[in-house]
């Protein structure tokens, strides 16, 4: 229990100056001499308050046994905190003091005849003067709550109120009082704020070395109790929590006889066997009396409480099993010893703990202290800063060639959150939700490279060449016609192909460009986390470099103006392909190797090795469908028949060498035998003109007698329904942008595309950061590093270093003192 990590408060130490303290000793030294006892509890006491104030002042995770004070808003916590000081202080009527935690430090001073209460500073380790005035307490607490309030814009806040009190008639504990549980809020508060205060109140009981001080009225019946399962979430055994039933003497009048007090006083049945609760009764009158008479009325009531148990009960009760349970000295007797039991066990854990963090804050000092040094030290500062920035390019790498450090779970994207994230929501000209394999699974690096091309395939395998109007298709055609020969159709449905290709092509390629700029962009957080990682597992590596703000900044800078370049160059690369493969004196529109086994194989099947490219489904959904996500990709070729991209389904018919004229005109445009580039002399190209004049001997069927016109309708001159030349060369388009496509697409783009983003970040990243950062001369290399206001910064946090490192080292010394004396 001792050794659980403490909830972080976020305030500052107890100092008790120099002068106080001595003043204190030499007044006590005598008494305290005749009690060993006494003098080993006091100076336990005021080690772990000293030890407490330092966690509160530095968010410190110490596990000190604290005593924690929980309970409805009129359950009587604050009549309690007061009786246990020992005068009263108003905070009954600080109706905004109970939404923020108070921690009560009271010690048993007998020196101090009248209590002297300081408060914590909000921001500061110091205390402030003493306070006598109990009026004045309430007025400290009040305009602190609503100080802190108005600044967060809470209802209530977590940070805690440090008052320590210094009286001759407190005993030596610590509690921390809680906001009182609300059903509702009140006016003028958020409706929440029951909630907050209930999930604050949670998390401050919850460490197990915490003891709950649970107070409930004794007019509520523990089955109809508001509060208790929410205790029991904190502590379902109620092993560490101490039961107070508040107000007793409002159910004295009920008791008839003996068996009725002691069923109620054992609690059976509710609270567990051994579970056994204070009952407690405080004095009603809060009428302004002197300290002297209202401890008077405490003992009083006391007295009064025991006597109706004896006298006006019949028969009395229990007192063997019940009486050290009733009445509010036996109370504060039981806190008290308890605390300095609990205080006793955890001792030995502390000490080591403490040496721990006094260690660790030496290591603090050295490093800040070098990192101070190194702000004068020009050659210092560039030969760390270029470690570091080769470590993050090195990470970079690592991470393009795939690595599964730091977790991609955490670091990873899903397709749609790249989409999302990179405000590129869908591939321009697709209509349909492309989804490649492996889209749910969280990648970075490398994979997701990998992915984006797949995905950039699959999206240009589903735009189809789009439909051309008639007007478009005659002025074509019917300029060609114009020039004379018999390419004319050809031409014509070779350009319309071309066109369409940059248009719907072009917006593809920016966008995958712009896509795996982003996946690339992403690594560089994800390769300072990886570089954390390693130095904090391993030895360290490189120089720490975080607090240098600028230097961060200005690598960030120049990583992202890296990836800007390589993208614009890439775009630029992949529009020159394209210009290149649609360029009038281009073959790709009268090539059929790719069709036919060539080098590339048949058409682009995402599932199979193609064009030097394969991608594997890893999801689980992809085990359980395996074709859920290929909806985008094009059929596969079977029983000797070809489909052609875009044209799903469709079936295509070789034809001779040299077709008939009388054949229909639907199968002039079909695909054809590979003849292309078959003999070693050259013959190849000879072979595609000759091909290229032959087909255009097939127009004729499409002239008509008027003149040798070509006919744009859609019957014949007998009224029958045939095919023209416009349905002809929009097949034919069809076809030739299918080619253009997969010769862009296979030949050209994904090599590019890997070479131009992937090459570079792993051979040139380096140099061209280090270019960016360091190629210059030393002063505008130092302003990364001592911009305005950086040394003052750096100096701060060497203070702060400084001040945790000495209060740290002055509670270590008291424990080792105290240590000595178990």
């Amino acid at each position: 229990m001792a050794n659980s990590i403490s909830n972080t408060y976020l305030t500052t130490p107890t100092k008790t100056p120099s002068s106080k303290r001595s003043k204190q000793s030499q007044s006590q030294m005598q008494s305290l001499s005749q009690n060993p006892v006494s003098s080993e509890s006091r100076s336990r006491f005021e080690a772990y308050n000293r030890l407490q104030a330092a966690a509160v002042a530095f968010g410190e995770k110490l596990p000190i046994p604290e005593i924690v004070a929980i309970g409805g808003q009129s359950d009587g916590k604050s009549s309690l905190l007061e009786a246990l000081l020992g005068f009263r202080f108003n905070v009954r009527e600080v109706e905004m003091g109970t939404r923020r935690p108070l921690i009560l430090q009271m010690v048993h001073d007998l020196s101090a005849l009248e209590p002297r209460c300081r408060f914590q500073d909000e921001d500061s380790e110091e205390y402030g003067s003493p306070i006598v005035s109990a009026t004045a307490v309430a007025d400290v607490i009040r305009s602190r709550t609503e100080a802190l309030l108005k600044k967060t814009k809470t209802a209530v806040s977590p940070k805690p109120i440090v008052m320590r009190a210094e009286y001759a008639h407190c005993p030596n504990l610590t509690i921390i009082d809680t906001p009182g549980f609300v059903l509702k809020a009140k006016k003028g508060e958020p409706e929440t704020t029951p909630d907050e205060i209930l999930s604050m109140v949670k998390t401050l009981a919850s460490p197990p070395h915490r003891i709950l001080l649970f107070l409930q009225q004794s007019s509520v019946e523990w089955c109809s109790s508001l509060w208790l399962d929410a205790v029991r979430e904190i502590d379902s055994s109620f092993r560490r929590t101490i039961v107070v039933v508040s107000k007793f003497d409002n159910r004295l009048k009920e008791f008839s006889d003996r068996g009725e007090v002691d069923r109620y006083l054992s609690a059976s049945g509710y609270l567990g066997e051994n579970t056994r609760p204070y009952f407690v009764a405080l004095p009603k009158d809060r009428s302004t009396v002197s300290n002297e008479e209202f401890r008077r009325q405490i003992a009083q009531v006391d007295t009064d409480v025991v006597k109706h148990l004896r006298e006006g009960v019949k028969g009395g009760f229990d007192e063997e099993k019940f009486r050290s349970y009733v009445g509010f000295g036996s109370l504060r007797d039981f806190l008290e010893s308890e605390l300095q039991k609990r205080y006793k066990e955890a001792a030995p854990a502390t000490l080591a703990l403490l040496e721990q963090r006094c260690s660790e804050v030496t290591d603090d000092m050295l490093r800040m202290d070098t990192k101070i040094q190194a702000t004068s030290d020009v050659a210092h500062l560039r030969k760390a800063a270029m470690l570091y920035t080769a470590s993050i390019s090195n990470h970079v790498g690592a991470l393009i060639d795939g690595a599964a450090n730091p977790a991609p779970e955490q670091w990873g994207k899903t397709t749609e959150e790249e989409r999302g994230e990179s405000g590129i929501g869908s591939w321009p000209g697709v209509s349909m939700d492309i989804k490649p394999p492996n889209a749910v699974l969280k990648l970075y690096g490398g994979a997701a490279f990998e992915r984006v091309i797949h995905e950039f395939r699959c999206a240009a395998y589903s735009i189809e060449c789009p439909p051309v109007s008639r007007e478009k298709v005659a002025n074509i055609l019917l300029a060609h016609a114009g020039r004379g020969g018999g390419r004319g159709v050809t031409e014509a449905s070779a350009e319309i192909a071309r066109t369409a290709a940059r248009s719907w092509l072009a917006p593809l390629l920016d966008t995958a460009c712009d896509r795996l700029a982003f996946v690339l962009g992403s690594l560089f957080e994800i390769a300072l986390e990886r570089d954390l990682n390693q130095n904090s597992e391993y030895e360290k590596k490189t120089e720490n470099m975080d607090g240098y703000v600028g230097f961060h900044a200005a690598l960030r800078n120049c990583y992202s103006r890296f990836v800007r370049n390589l993208a614009k160059e890439c775009k630029q690369l992949v529009r020159h392909h394209l210009d290149s493969v649609t360029s009038p004196y281009s073959m790709a529109c009268y090539e059929n190797s790719y069709h036919q086994g060539g080098a590339f194989g048949s058409y682009y099947k995402p599932n199979q090795a193609s064009g030097g490219s394969f991608c594997f489904e890893l999801s689980d959904s992809g085990r359980d469908e395996p074709m859920k996500y290929q909806e985008n990709i094009p059929p596969e070729k079977s029983n000797g028949q070809e489909t052609t991209p875009g044209k799903g389904g469709e079936t295509h018919i070789t034809v001779p060498e040299t077709p008939s004229p009388d054949q229909p005109c639907e199968i002039v445009y079909g695909l054809v035998k590979k003849e292309i580039g078959n003999g070693p002399d050259g013959g190849g190209a000879r072979k595609r003109m000759a091909r290229m004049v032959g087909n255009s001997r097939n127009i004729e069927p499409l002239r008509l007698q008027n003149g040798g016109g070509l006919m744009f309708g859609n019957t014949d001159n007998n009224g029958m329904k045939s095919s023209s030349a416009y349905t002809e060369i929009c097949s034919s388009a069809a076809q030739h942008f299918a080619r253009i496509r997969e010769v862009l697409v296979e030949r050209s783009v994904t090599s590019t595309l890997n070479s131009g983003f992937l090459t570079p970040c792993r051979d040139k990243l380096v140099v061209a950061l280090g270019l960016d950062l360091f190629a210059v001369n030393d002063d505008k290399f130092m302003d990364m590093f001592v911009a305005p206001g950086a040394i003052d910064v750096l100096q701060n946090e060497r203070q702060q270093l400084q001040k945790r490192q000495k209060i740290l080292q002055s509670c270590l010394t008291e424990f080792k003192t105290v240590a000595r004396s178990l």
